[in-house]
This record gives C-alpha cells, sequence and structure tokens, in this order.
C-alpha cells in the first residue's frame, strides 16, 4: 500500500506568510503606540512631581520681606524672589542640577493673585510650569501664598 504525501503548495505558503505578516504588523503596531503612551505618561508624572517640589518649596517660604531680589536661588528668602526664575534643567533648593533631569525646564511666575475674604495684596499666585520639549509634556501647578493682615 502507498501512501501518498502530499506537502504544500506555493500558493497556500504564500497566503499563509501574508497572513501571518498582517498579524505580526498589527501587534507590533499596537506595541508601539502603547510604549510611546507609557513613555509619555512617565514624563508627565515626573513632571508633576517637579513642579509639587517646586511649588512646595516656594510655599515654604516667607510671604514678602522688603529686601529685593536674591541673586541666586540658594539665597531666595521669600516667594516673591522666585519671580520669573527660569531653570534650564532641574535643580535642586541649592541650585545644583539634578541629575537624569537635564530634558525637563522650569519657568515659575508670581503674581498677584485674589481669595475671597482675604485684602488686596495679600495673596500671591505661584504658577509652575515643567516642560519636557523632547515630547511636547507640558504640566501647569498652582498654588497661592497668603499673607496674614
Amino acid at each position: 500500500m502507498k501512501r501518498r504525501i502530499r506537502g504544500v503548495t506555493l500558493i497556500e505558503l504564500v497566503v499563509t506568510i501574508t497572513v501571518i505578516s498582517i498579524a505580526v504588523t498589527a501587534v507590533a503596531g499596537a506595541l508601539s503606540s502603547h510604549s510611546v503612551q507609557s513613555a509619555n505618561r512617565m514624563i508627565e508624572e515626573q513632571a508633576a512631581a517637579i513642579a509639587s517640589s517646586y511649588l512646595e518649596e516656594m510655599t515654604q517660604k516667607p510671604y514678602m520681606i522688603p529686601n529685593g531680589t536674591e541673586a541666586s536661588r540658594s539665597a531666595f528668602d521669600d516667594t516673591s524672589d522666585y519671580a520669573s526664575l527660569p531653570d534650564t534643567v532641574v535643580r535642586d533648593q541649592q541650585g545644583a542640577a539634578i541629575p537624569g533631569l537635564a530634558a525637563y525646564r522650569v519657568t515659575v511666575q508670581v503674581v498677584g493673585g485674589t481669595l475671597t475674604g482675604l485684602p488686596a495684596g495679600t495673596v500671591q499666585l505661584i504658577n509652575v510650569t515643567v516642560t519636557h520639549p523632547g515630547s511636547g509634556v507640558s504640566v501647569l501647578m498652582s498654588g497661592y501664598k497668603t499673607r496674614h493682615p
């Protein structure tokens, strides 16, 4: 009794390769977009942590000490000293650059603010913006500092 050995035809092989290629391309595309979104989420979280750190540092300082603006961040002694602070790299309170965060940019704006029930001139609105130019991520965190009348 002879067995008939049957192989795969060229058409079947081409169809199989095509179907597998389409499936692999779809899976790779889904994974690629997921990894980009995941990286942006990590950058957003890091930017928020940086903004929170700067904002906390500023709100712990006194409202305003009428002695002018200090030249270096390590000498800042009130929230007004931070007005228009541009940090091209993330720095600690002593002004030293923090390794690993060189891609982030920090800008600070301190302006007069208003809160219900408080007299004019006793409220500062602090805006801290952290950007990551490479990814287009930008995080704005705001807070208020008040002077007790």
